[in-house]
């Protein structure tokens, strides 16, 4: 039995932004990393990752993190991407949206029809599939946790949580590593560009340091902030009301929601209150919850619990890797209209089609800090991951189990 020791919730973010700068170093004398838009926290947090697993294997020692801290940047983060979105925006984005949402629902079909093809080649356990798919890959850690019960309970398949975890985590380590060499791919081979003049939407570029670094104060960070909170208070309020719905969408979702209704009417309504969205301090908020998170996120995988499981996994997932590239390549860039925005949305489909809606948005992050802003991909990509894609992906599982 491995000795367990267990970071608390300050050291957990401190080593967070230390496993930041590591990644950050290393993408800096690693010419590939940047040329393929590997995000720091993903360098950084994969190493951290493999040096917890050198523990465990050596030394017998198991370590684990307190995450309420990246729980709460994962709130402010979409909360400042809803601060962010105009309704003129989402208007524009509707044909763009409703494309991408088709383009995801087939895939799911697809990502199922793999898992079951694979299970079946492999003569793995009746149940596993819907594991190797949609549960673990689209729906995440979350929805694996929420539907792994049901599952080994239809299935008799004791380990069904154990096995949709491993899938889930190699998924996200994946998505992570994939989305930025796919977009660098298609940037290149199409020569695209950004045709924003805009600011970005998350972060601020590496060479901010001419006059609008100024605009960064002390005084606008903490009228961001305020905003955030507020926002997020009045989300908190009305989880509960949402879940009497019947409709259960994580909190970040209804955050980001919340944050859409009340930038487009209070800022109308009074003209006079200074607003955070599309500023540099917003931005700059957004950048670090996102980094900060991501690390937390990958530094606290338990990769040993992926051993034991066989090449099974590995094959079935290297599969699902292989056709979601294609399908990225082929249907999801030439169906999005081929241009830069697209090869955005290319990377960020990598995180929906195998890791989550975070790692989606910081493969994109990482492609607009080198190429430029890409407003639209920011708005409509969470809304068909965090949202729309739920509601599917919960009628495609229950299907798959019965």
């Amino acid at each position: 039995m491995p000795a367990v020791f267990q970071a608390g919730g300050l050291l957990s973010f401190t080593i967070a932004i230390l496993v930041y700068f590591l990644g950050a170093g290393l993408n800096g004398v690693i010419a590939p990393l940047r040329r393929w838009n590997i995000p720091e926290a993903v360098t950084g947090g994969m190493l951290a990752a493999l040096a917890t697993l050198v523990a465990y294997r050596v030394f017998g020692l198991a370590i684990s993190f307190d995450l309420d801290a990246r729980d709460m940047l994962l709130l402010y983060f979409f909360t400042g991407i809803g601060l962010n979105a105009r309704l003129s925006d989402l208007a524009t984005g509707g044909k763009p949206l409703a494309i991408l949402l088709l383009l995801t629902v087939t895939y799911l079909a697809v990502q199922n029809l793999v898992a079951v093809g694979g299970a079946a080649a492999l003569d793995l356990p009746k149940g596993i599939a819907p594991l190797l798919g949609s549960v673990s890959l689209v729906g995440g850690h979350g929805t694996t946790i929420a539907w792994a019960p049901l599952i080994a309970d239809r299935f008799a398949l004791p380990n069904a949580l154990e096995v949709g975890i491993a899938s889930a985590t190699l998924g996200l380590v994946i998505a992570s590593l994939v989305g930025g060499p796919v977009a660098g791919i298609l940037i290149s081979r199409f020569k695209l560009k950004s045709d924003q003049i805009l600011p970005p939407m998350v972060g601020l570029p590496d060479d901010d340091v001419g006059p609008d670094a100024g605009k960064v104060t002390y005084r606008n960070i903490l009228s961001a902030l305020l905003v955030l909170n507020i926002v997020i208070l009045v989300a908190y309020s009305l989880e509960g009301a949402v879940e009497k719905t019947g409709i259960k969408l994580p909190l970040f979702v209804v955050c980001m929601l919340v944050a859409i209704v009340i930038t487009n009417t209070v800022p109308v309504a009074l003209k006079t209150v200074p607003w955070p969205a599309r500023t540099p301090a917003l931005a700059l908020i957004s950048d670090l919850s996102l980094k900060i998170f991501l690390a937390m996120s990958l530094m606290s995988m338990q990769l040993w619990t992926l051993g034991g499981l066989g090449p099974a996994l590995a094959l079935v997932l290297g599969l699902q890797t292989l056709v979601a590239v294609a399908y990225i390549l082929f249907v999801v860039f030439p169906a999005m209209g081929r241009d830069y925005q697209a090869a955005v949305l290319a990377a960020g489909f990598t995180g929906i089609s195998l890791g989550a809606t975070p790692t989606a948005i910081a493969n994109m992050t990482a492609v607009t800090r080198t190429h430029g802003p890409a407003p639209l991909a920011f708005i409509i990509l969470p809304l068909v991951s965090a949202f729309f894609i739920d509601i599917a992906n919960a009628l495609a599982i229950g299907f798959m189990i019965r």
